[in-house]
């Protein structure tokens, strides 16, 4: 497949009163056509910053994103672009999904008129043409009586079916990429499930590609075709689905792993990464997840380690994959999804 996106040596920061926050250090990724890739980590590790960078949403007064940085999408540098060349390309070729629908939508305008704006600016659609297009794609997100829902206002919907507005309007468009940004995580199990079912059957009919944010690896699991794992303002691993899930290489994988529950979990508490992510005001020399990582060696004291290759699709940065580093054994909710991997468990190369 080829690329329809790429960020290659992403670096941000952020200028506050107590010094310069390196938010974002050295991001590299891509997005292929028509897949979806996730971006997972706990809060703080520059999910969000990674992606509001590729829509320029990052505030002027206090953010930098870094000379050299790229942001590579239809032949055009997104970083070093015009506010008003960004305009043209942001909610046309880009649309992005937020978190809480609620305040994703405007409390005083009809939801017809909130989905046809995209249309009109964009499109250059007619009033008449715009409405005729904002009732089928309420209908196509799945929200009854379009054509009474239409003139509605947003606090007279669920949250469930604000977000399929939402979505919606995201849509209107057909953009060639949809940043959603942990768009179920302020709904109920159930909703949640519907939603993602959503997202999946609209991609399939416009094909778009997807870049899915969230903490949830449950989440991930249903949605995405490759998985990106960021700590610290770094991607540490990425790979396919199976690849991560069964094949994870990195001890914060493996952590973030540990502490899904399941079925087979036996012990009556959840495992817990210990510590707290690293502060990026002084970032750590070495390998940012040393200081909570058991399996931590000396020289991840010092030195960062590398994205080694342990498959053509499959990297991870942890100097466990250097050919010199020692056997260890990973906790047991990875080694039992080892055992589930098609693929053979190898060390990496650099």
């Amino acid at each position: 497949m080829n690329n329809i996106l790429e960020v290659k040596d992403l670096n941000i920061s952020f200028h506050t009163y107590a010094g310069e926050v390196q938010a974002i250090r050295g991001v590299n990724f891509e997005l292929k056509k028509g897949e979806t890739l996730a971006i997972v980590g706990e809060s703080g590790s520059g999910k969000s910053v990674t992606t509001k960078s590729i829509m320029r949403l990052l505030p002027k007064s206090n953010s930098e994103i870094k000379q050299g940085s790229q942001i590579l999408f239809d032949g055009k540098n997104l970083a070093e672009l015009s506010d008003k060349a960004m305009e043209k390309i942001r909610g046309k070729d880009i649309s992005m999904i937020f978190q809480d629908p609620m305040t994703s939508l405007n409390p005083t305008m009809k939801i017809g008129k909130q989905i046809a704006e995209p249309l009109i600016k964009h499109q250059n659609f007619s009033k008449a043409q715009a409405k005729q297009r904002a009732l089928e794609l309420l209908e196509l997100v799945g929200l009854p009586n379009p054509e009474i829902r239409i003139n509605q206002y947003p606090h007279q919907f669920s949250g469930g079916q604000r977000q399929r507005i939402v979505i919606a309007v995201a849509l209107a468009c057909n953009p060639k990429v949809l940043i959603a940004d942990e768009p179920t995580t302020a709904l109920d199990v159930t909703i949640q499930a519907q939603i993602l079912d959503l997202m999946k059957d609209l991609q399939n009919k416009i094909d778009t590609s997807i870049i899915f944010i969230t903490h949830d690896l449950g989440v991930v699991a249903s949605v995405a075709d490759r998985v990106a794992v960021m700590y610290g303002g770094k991607i540490v691993e990425v790979g396919t689905v199976d690849e991560i899930f069964y094949n994870s290489q990195h001890p914060y994988t493996w952590g973030l792993i540990s502490s899904m529950p399941s079925i087979d979990t036996e012990d009556d508490e959840l495992f817990v990464i210990p510590g707290s992510p690293p502060d990026l005001l002084n970032p750590p020399k070495g390998d940012a997840f040393a200081a909570r990582n058991r399996y931590a060696m000396a020289i991840d004291q010092s030195e960062e380690p590398p994205m080694f290759k342990v498959s053509n699709t499959h990297y991870a940065a942890t100097w466990l994959l250097h050919p010199d580093a020692p056997e260890i054994d990973p906790p047991e909710a990875v080694q039992r999804r080892r055992k589930q991997f098609p693929g053979n468990v190898t060390k990496g190369e650099k």
